[in-house]
């Protein structure tokens, strides 16, 4: 199997790294790139061309909500998922509206966020 070409956006350094880290453990995913603001990921989505975007939602410049509809927008099989602390059904309904695929919480097992990355399937009920 090759690993899932995935960008890492978060506007928290330690978080990016913290994720690429425990990620590149996995051996099935491979991070390309890391971004610090909506802006910046949909820029990296154009010219590295992730397969997996894991999108913080709360972030400034742009937020992920806006970014993901743009990334979509542009790329439509780029799967997208919500890496946030808002785990409230709000947020979880603004996020499946504006594109993203999956939802995860930060601090989750490291397990259940790869499961989550390399699931094909579009994680509107989680929970």
């Amino acid at each position: 199997m090759t690993a899932l070409r995935v960008l890492i956006v978060d506007d928290m350094e330690q978080v990016r790294q913290d994720l690429r880290m425990l990620l590149d453990l996995s051996g099935d995913v491979e991070i390309i790139g890391e971004a610090a603001n909506g802006l910046e990921a949909i820029h990296q989505a154009e010219v590295l061309k992730p397969e997996v975007i894991l999108m913080d939602l709360e972030m400034p410049v742009l937020n992920g909500y806006e970014a993901a509809k743009n990334i979509k927008s542009q790329q439509p099989t780029c799967r997208i998922i919500a890496l946030t602390v808002h785990d409230y059904a709000l947020a979880r309904q603004k996020a499946f509206q504006a594109g993203i695929d999956a939802f995860s919480i930060k601090g989750e097992p490291v397990d259940i966020l790869i499961k989550t990355i390399l699931s094909k399937e579009r994680k509107e009920n989680e929970r």
